[in-house]
């Protein structure tokens, strides 16, 4: 293809995905209710342990509600539109790739999209109890105002933090088909792993409980160490093909 039938391809396939985006943000919008009254319940959990109604999500300014319910639109519709606007990044580069590539690309989505949601889910999970720990450092007489802006970005921000951390073994593997990093290298430093992965948990989880804690870093560990298994399993069989195509090895 030239370059100008290449442009014309990128401008039809970046179309697909906006009016994708588009419609999961209306649909989003439409259940932007729920979605905030479930984000929320920590603030009310708060005000009913206060016994007061200070505790509350404020809004700034005259159009801070209809921001925030737009950020939520945009965030869930983005999630929502995700099968449609991936396979238009997709069918743009596929046809430049060769069929190994494909095959690992596709690999990589495969795995990465469900852990990146996983962890997602998990992040949400843990919210509330972020929430309520941090009220709790609030001293006797004080008052909790939590702008919406600023509460909905915490809330974002966690899931995406925690999100990609799930996906980090993914990149892993992909450095170690990419022949960056041996499985032997990668396994060397599970005790750095282990180490990122326990105070990360300890950081992202409330400090009294200790079973979210641990959950959360047992799983980046075990992902690690699936990581690291597959990379060894991937080198094993790339020295035997070496071997049967007669390439020597190069000295470690």
């Amino acid at each position: 293809m030239s370059l100008g039938a290449h442009l014309v391809e990128l401008r039809k396939r970046l179309m697909y995905a906006a009016l994708a985006l588009v419609v999961g943000m209306v649909i989003a919008f439409i259940v932007a209710d729920p979605v905030i009254h479930f984000i929320t319940e920590p603030i009310r959990i708060i005000t009913e342990k206060r016994g007061d109604d200070f505790s509350a999500l404020n809004f700034g300014t005259v159009t801070a509600a209809f921001d925030m319910r737009m950020r939520i639109a945009f965030s869930i519709g983005l999630f929502l539109s995700a099968p449609i606007w991936l396979w238009q990044v997709w069918a743009f580069i596929m046809p430049g790739l060769t069929r190994k590539e494909i095959k690992y690309t596709v690999g990589f989505v495969l795995a990465a999209v469900p852990l990146f949601f996983a962890g997602c889910y998990l992040g949400v999970m843990i919210m509330p109890h972020v929430i309520e720990l941090m009220w709790s450092f609030t001293p006797e007489g004080g008052t909790n105002f939590y702008y919406a802006q600023e509460y909905y970005d915490f809330v974002f921000k966690l899931m995406i933090v925690i999100g990609v951390s799930f996906v980090l073994p993914v990149f892993l593997v992909a450095l170690n088909l990419a022949g960056v990093m041996s499985g032997r290298a990668i396994l060397k430093g599970w005790r750095v792993a282990v180490l990122i992965a326990t105070i990360f948990a300890a950081l992202a989880t409330p400090a009294a409980d200790v079973v979210s804690m641990l959950m959360l870093a047992g799983i980046l560990i075990v992902l690690f160490f699936a990581a690291a298994g597959l990379s060894l399993l991937f080198d094993r069989r790339k020295r035997k093909r070496d071997a049967a195509a007669g390439i020597v090895p190069d000295a470690v």
